[in-house]
């Protein structure tokens, strides 16, 4: 507010007018400015009062819809907990659907009744985890291992509704082995030792269960170029007593003969191929999906051991020769149990592998070579429920390899679903645990037996409602990774109100609530195109503007502001301004509310959409979550010691899940629990003097009468002393007039009685002896002095031995030594006579 004040009267200087102007032009601007604030804090505490319809506010938590025709200007959308008396919706028009949870069917955890009477060749569903009784004669009762096993859910959306279903191995479960070889030439010999190993293979899985059967299939490749050579030769014989080549044969189907395996494996013919990689998708698919030709029962844990030495051929391999046509994940089988598509269509992609397995629960076995046995390590990671293990050269381990897997399958139990992306399903269990009540987040228990029960917590969450409103029934299933049993769940989502469809008595088209210009439904009005208002009372084609009307925009007489400033007001109704982000809104019936200008954390809205959602300008936070950011955990656990106690110790408070520690008079608290105080004084100096005086007779009271009359303590002597900080053990540490180094440490007993442990001996500095240093010092110098005189008189000797040596040398060699002088003449003459000969 600008308030100007003119004053002329130049003989005095009114100071006192500008001032009180000033403070009332202030006085005035805060107060507006306060009953606005005021208005809008009231706005944004409640989630629920920005819902205008009934469906937004229903798939609001906590909220609830008030549809009562005559509740004037009140928020239809309110919070049931927190309702005035005065202004509460009368009950029976009160729109708060609960969560509701009914049990279809709930068989108690059971094994199979006898141990056989399934009828082969009986007829499958196509998707896995059905509630199926057939396949078993009416005599016969399968066992039960998942309960319950059918259920109803009615949720609301982001409300989580936990469940409990059991788990439990039966004993003596069926279990269907179909071995799945890769016959190519190089696996001649793996051929042969199985022929050999099939009745002890057999054995080794009866001794697991009595109902056990068995079955032996074959794959080489596609009979195309360039898998195999098209030669017409090499068609029928592609290599030396080798049989044609094929893409898939059924050889055995499911059988309890498991003596015929043993012959069927020595009678099945070894056939060639080009390329490294095998056709092994391709057998696996139909493997899986031809559950009737194969033999597949509906409750049984089925296992398909797939055995190559080599890689595998994948989507997109099939164009190489000339096949474009995608695999159609169906079952091509003739009646030899030949693949009847090989050349038709391409191999199948490992998510086309995957999710046949899913469906039909199928525990695949990688059986696979040394040199192969990474790839198939990988490639199991994709498909659900495999394992993978290590094959010797010539398939000796077989037996071994199948048992082994088969323990660490069944000894294993892993929860999965097949929920929409619009349904969050969370694990919980204790798993082996004996205390029920120590949950962790898991979906995997190992280590179970025959059995043995666990218990699993679902917790299970709408998140969102489809676009779609046939969505909003769905049907789900939890069931354990390879087993044909689940848990069905069908899920309704609140997702609208009832009297917002057509077949409700309060749904009214073209109302007289709604001045004849649109729909009554849940209390308020949906107008046409052509109106708007609360009753539909204002005509898009002739809208005007006036005081009456522009009060509806207004939370309040607080306030003069249309809209909170960010709309315009039409007809009584805010048309709130569009935001240039589009995941920018304002909103709200006075366009009080947005969801961009809650707190930020590290540059993230409400710390991301995993800590909580941005609603009215205020973080609503998501479960476990607090702060204005949402960026604080919900638990003090983090602040409480591990041994349990107060939270930080006492000595500080818990802020955002970490402690902030006091400063106080007798010194700052540290640690992470504010477990520690380096600065506080404590009684260290109070048992000095006695400790010295009692363990090493030094200190002030180093007379006995004075130590025995001023210490009440008898300290306890150990070689190292150390302090417990977990005991709250105190380490004290000081050096004596002699310097030497002492410690000890004081706690209190269960009576509150001082102990104290003291170092044994004391940590002083070695005796120096100082004549001996000073002699040592003054022997070391004059040692030094003739060693250095010794050696430069030995230096300055060969110096000047070289000298000479040189001299003589040059003297030597000198030329007039052995010359004369042409200019001596000597004193004497001699003459001989050369005719005298001396006779």
């Amino acid at each position: 507010m600008l308030l100007r004040i003119n004053y002329r009267n130049t003989g005095m200087c009114p100071r006192w007018l500008l001032v009180a102007a000033c403070l009332l032009g202030l006085a005035l601007a805060v107060a507006a400015q306060t009953g606005k604030s005021q208005a809008s804090e009231r706005l944004l505490q409640n989630p629920c009062s920005s819902k205008m319809t009934c469906h937004d506010c229903i798939q609001t938590s906590t909220c609830a819809w008030c549809s009562q025709r005559d509740y004037g200007d009140r928020k239809r959308c309110f919070q049931p907990s927190n309702v005035d008396a005065n202004r509460q919706c009368d009950e029976k028009f009160t729109i708060n659907p609960p969560n509701e949870y009914t049990v279809e069917r709930n068989e108690a955890l059971s094994k199979a009744s006898k141990e056989s009477g399934y009828i082969s060749g009986s007829s499958y569903q196509s998707t896995s985890h059905q509630e199926s009784g057939s396949g078993y004669d009416g005599g016969f009762k399968e066992a039960v291992q998942v309960a319950p096993q059918h259920v109803n859910l009615k949720l609301r959306i982001n409300e989580k509704y936990r469940l409990s279903l059991q788990y439990a191995q039966a004993e003596d479960y069926p279990v269907d082995l179909y071995y799945l070889m890769d016959l190519s030439k190089s696996m001649e010999d793996d051929k042969e030792k199985l022929s050999g190993l099939g009745n002890l293979l057999a054995q080794t899985m009866r001794n697991i269960t009595s109902n056990f059967r068995l079955g032996f299939g074959s794959f080489v490749d596609k009979t195309v170029m360039p898998y195999v050579s098209t030669v017409p030769k090499n068609l029928r014989e592609p290599c030396t007593g080798c049989a044609a080549p094929y893409g898939f044969h059924n050889v055995m189907s499911l059988n309890t003969d498991t003596s015929r395996f043993a012959e069927e494996v020595a009678r099945a013919a070894v056939s060639g191929n080009l390329d490294a990689p095998e056709g092994g998708f391709d057998a696996i698919m139909q493997a899986v999906v031809c559950r009737e030709q194969i033999g597949w029962r509906e409750k049984a844990r089925r296992l398909l051991v797939f055995s190559t030495d080599a890689g595998f051929h994948y989507a997109g391999d099939g164009k190489l020769g000339g096949i474009v046509k995608p695999n159609d994940g169906y079952c091509h089988m003739d009646g030899r149990g030949m693949y009847t598509h090989s050349t038709v269509q391409d191999y199948p992609s490992i998510s086309q592998i995957n999710l046949k397995v899913k469906q039909n629960a199928i525990n695949v076995i990688f059986a696979v070579t040394a040199e192969q046995i990474a790839v198939y390590e990988r490639l199991r990671e994709h498909v659900e429920g495999a394992s993978a293990g290590t094959l010797s050269n010539d398939s000796a381990n077989v037996v071994e390899l199948v048992r082994d897997q088969y323990d660490k399958i069944s000894s294993s139990v892993e929860m999965k679903d097949n929920a929409t992306s619009a349904v969050k399903v969370t694990y919980y269990s204790s798993c082996l645990d004996p205390d029920p009540l120590n949950l962790k987040q898991t979906s995997k228990c190992d280590g179970l037996k025959v059995g043995t029960l666990v218990k699993f917590h679902a917790d299970i969450e709408v998140t969102r409602c489809p676009a779609d409103p046939a969505e909003w029934k769905q049907t789900f299933q939890i069931y354990p990774v390879g087993i044909n049993e689940s848990l069905v769940i069908d899920l309704e989502m609140i997702c609208d109100c009832a009297c917002e469809n057509p077949e409700s008595t309060s749904y009214k088209v073209n109302a007289e609530e709604c001045s004849g210009f649109g729909t009554y439904k849940c209390g308020i009005c949906e107008c046409d195109s052509s109106h708007f208002g609360r009753t539909c009372e204002c005509d898009s084609d002739n809208t005007h503007s006036d005081r009456d009307q522009a009060a509806g925009c207004r939370p309040d007489n607080t306030t003069s502001v249309d809209c909170s400033g960010r709309g315009s007001c039409v007809c009584g109704l805010c048309d709130c301004e569009t935001r240039s982000a589009p995941d920018e809104k304002i909103y709200g019936q006075f366009c009080e509310c947005d969801n961009f200008s809650c707190d930020r954390q590290g540059g993230a809205l409400c710390s991301g959409e995993d800590h909580g959602k941005c609603e009215c300008g205020k973080c609503q936070c998501l479960p476990g979550w607090t702060g204005l950011a949402c960026d604080c955990r919900a638990t003090n656990e983090t602040c409480i010691p591990p041994g349990g106690g107060e939270i930080c110790s006492g000595k500080g408070d818990c802020e955002c899940g970490t402690c902030k520690c006091f400063e106080g008079e007798e010194g700052r608290y540290s640690g992470r629990f504010c477990e520690k105080c380096p600065t506080c004084p404590g009684r260290c100096l109070e048992f000095k003097d006695c400790v010295q005086c009692l363990v090493y007779k030094t200190g002030k009271l180093s007379n006995p009468e004075d130590c025995a009359r001023n210490c009440t303590f008898v300290p306890r002597a150990i070689d190292v002393v150390e302090a417990d900080e977990e005991k709250d053990e105190n380490l004290c540490a000081y050096y004596d007039e002699d310097d030497c180094r002492f410690a000890y440490v004081y706690t209190y007993d269960e009576t509150g009685k001082v102990e104290i442990r003291a170092q044994q001996e004391r940590e002083c500095p070695p005796q120096v002896y100082i004549p001996g240093i000073v002699l040592g010092v003054i022997g070391a110098i004059v040692l030094i002095g003739l060693a250095m005189l010794l050696l430069w008189k030995l230096l300055t000797t060969i110096h000047d031995r070289r000298e000479f040596a040189k001299f003589e040398k040059e003297r030597t060699m000198a030329r007039w030594n052995a010359g004369e002088n042409p200019i001596y003449k000597q004193a004497t003459s001699t003459f001989k006579n050369p005719t005298y000969a001396g006779k």
